[in-house]
């Protein structure tokens, strides 16, 4: 594998702005927002004030407990066996798009948070909150699709609650779920285990997910089809494991808020600067049309079955070719490097040689995507 290329100098103005942002980033996030809005969701700066500023400090025992951690799933040990557990919730609309439902994306998002985290998944538990007046039929799909997708992904569903809210109070459907699994021996994966030097590896083309909801909602004039990508995401983490051991430092899904919403959480908990290349960064021609029509960088645009690895340099190659052999991860690729400087930042390589930072995201642009 070739080397990765040295940081150009940057010009004293360069400094200063780098500066600028590294100071603001380095303040403690403080919930002072009188109102909830939809971009609290969106994964980007105003859910990190919110979970940072409020929802942490309330709910966690001390600065650096499990919850402070911000992992996809919280651990624990239960028996001196390694648990993961997760919890999520899905509103999506339309219920239904091209390459899936709300059905089978409840059960892959929370299967995929399990396996971010090193986790076998094992068993789930699914709350419907159904709306009065919801076709029958629908609601039979859905079940239809919970335990297809559950079959695939290998959990079983062993519990869950159902309530019904009053007509125009639920848009259809609602469902909320828990996941368990057992924490693999072969994974030491943590925010801190990100060292300069990691490579960035993802595991398919971005943002097909967020097009794919976009398009069944008939927003674009475009004459093309794409699904959306998602997907169980423990058969990649079991190849990355087998073929990297503890050289796998960390994991993520890139979800709400996309590839750089993931990118930018990591750079700033861990104390690292990434360096994107922006020209190895796989996007379909469909999802480069539709973010261009839109006015946004494909790498804020939502997945639902990629993942984002940080491996040792030297396991790069071999993390590569396991994701390559994985049915769904054929289209793979390294996208950068970890670096020391400038920390908590995230900087992108621009096809024209350039360099620009790739910020949170702000605001909401595609809501109600997952």
């Amino acid at each position: 594998m070739s080397e990765a290329a040295p940081a150009p100098p940057r010009t004293s103005r360069e400094e200063r702005v780098l500066q600028i942002i590294e100071t603001a980033r380095a303040k403690r996030a403080r919930f002072r927002d009188e109102r909830i809005t939809l971009a609290h969701g969106a994964g980007g700066k105003a859910t990190q004030t919110l979970i940072e500023g409020l929802l942490v400090p309330a709910f966690a025992k001390t600065g650096d407990g499990v919850l402070a951690q911000l992992a996809d799933a919280g651990s624990i040990q239960a028996g001196g066996t390694s648990i993961a557990m997760t919890s999520d919730s899905f509103v999506v609309k339309p219920l239904r798009f091209p390459g899936g439902s709300i059905g089978e994306l409840a059960v892959n998002g929370t299967v995929n948070d399990l396996a971010m985290a090193g986790a076998r998944p094992q068993a789930l538990t699914v709350s419907m909150i159904l709306e009065e007046g919801l076709e029958s039929e629908i609601l039979k799909r859905e079940v239809e699709a919970i335990a297809s997708a559950a079959t695939a992904a290998g959990v079983e569903i062993v519990g869950g609650d159902t309530k019904v809210v009053e007509r125009g109070a639920a848009d259809q459907m609602y469902l909320c779920t828990t996941g368990i699994g057992v924490i693999d021996s072969r994974a030491r994966l943590s925010t801190d285990g990100i060292k300069p030097g990691d490579r960035v590896l993802v595991s398919g083309p971005i943002g097909e997910h967020g097009t794919a909801i976009m398009l069944a909602r008939n927003q674009f004039d475009l004459d093309a089809e794409i699904d959306s990508d998602t997907q169980s995401l423990w058969p990649a983490v079991d190849a990355l494991l087998d073929a990297t051991g503890e050289q796998l430092h960390c994991l993520r899904d890139a979800t709400r808020g996309g590839v750089a919403s993931v990118l930018n959480e990591l750079a700033r908990s861990s104390g690292v600067s990434i360096v994107v290349n922006e020209a190895q960064v796989p996007v379909s021609p469909i999802v480069a049309a539709a973010a261009e029509l839109l006015g946004i960088d494909p790498m804020y645009v939502a997945n639902e079955g990629r993942l984002v690895a940080f491996v040792s340099p030297e396991y790069a190659e071999a993390a590569l070719q396991a994701l390559r052999r994985t049915p769904g991860s054929e289209h793979a690729a390294e996208i950068g490097e970890v670096r020391a400087e400038p920390p908590g930042m995230v900087m992108v390589a621009t096809a024209f040689g350039g360099r620009r930072v790739m910020d949170q995201l702000v605001g909401d642009p595609l809501p109600r995507i997952c």
